[in-house]
């Protein structure tokens, strides 16, 4: 597929799972065959957010997702620093160019030695441009078992830019399409419901809309903020619509 067919693609994909399912294949054309992408809109001075609350794509094995994303590993990446201090494309031979200053904690050098385990040894990671302090995405991109940095460096030089640009398209996508992470999700009723609450309708409005008793009006609000892991209505409200599961378009 042509870039400008792919690119063409990634505009129209209708799904996240139909965006990612391509974006790993044609990432893999360059060599790079295993991607974690991750994207937070609750960053802190001191904190990513709640992990619960992440849009985490990967098609790295479920071992290697268990220890590095969900055991937090991830926290201690030392391209997750880069990624948080800079904005572009970084190379991990600074990973080796760190090492052999002295210049990792013990906790990188953790991470490193699990990376190496797993034979995630090379590639380059893209820090995404962020529109607001508290929203960061970046994606990791591994280059395949036995590929050396020179060599992924080398094809960086030829085919950078459009790695690039791609990568790029596909982060402002995502960032369009509906996305529930785990344990986070919401059911129609109840984002129904919230859809009204953001029109501005209260509850006895809300309850004839429906078709619904006020109480059980409530009930739905209650459980979507349980849900949501937030205190009020208004947060469930906005977390919703961050995470685009206000007004979806049924397939």
């Amino acid at each position: 597929m042509s870039l400008r067919n792919y690119l063409q693609f990634l505009a129209n994909a209708p799904t996240l799972e139909d965006l990612w399912s391509a974006h790993t294949q044609k990432m893999a054309e360059y060599g790079f065959d295993r991607l974690i992408y991750g994207f937070t809109r609750f960053r802190t001075q001191n904190s990513l957010g709640d992990p619960e609350d992440f849009i985490i794509l990967s098609n790295h094995t479920p071992e290697y997702v268990d220890t590095f994303v969900h055991g937090g590993l991830y926290a201690h990446a030392p391209m997750l620093r880069w990624a948080l201090e800079n904005e572009g494309a970084g190379s991990w031979r600074q990973i080796a160019q760190r090492f052999d200053r002295g210049n990792l904690s013990p906790e990188e050098l953790k991470v490193i030695e699990f990376n190496l385990r797993m034979k995630v040894s090379a590639g380059y990671t893209i820090s995404f441009k962020s529109v607001s302090a508290r929203a960061k995405g970046a994606i990791s991109l591994a280059a395949r078992d036995g590929m050396l940095q020179d060599e992924v460096d080398a094809v960086w030089e030829e085919h950078g830019r459009d790695i690039h640009l791609m990568n790029n398209i596909a982060h402002l996508k995502i960032l369009t399409l509906p996305y529930s992470p785990p344990n986070r999700g919401l059911t129609r009723r109840q984002r129904e419901a919230l859809e009204w609450v953001g029109d501005g309708k209260t509850t006895q409005d809300i309850a004839i809309l429906m078709g619904l008793t006020a109480a059980t009006v409530e009930k739905h609000l209650r459980l979507a903020r349980e849900s949501l892991s937030v205190e009020t209505t208004a947060q469930a409200v906005l977390k919703a619509a961050l995470h685009n599961q206000m007004f979806v378009l049924e397939a």
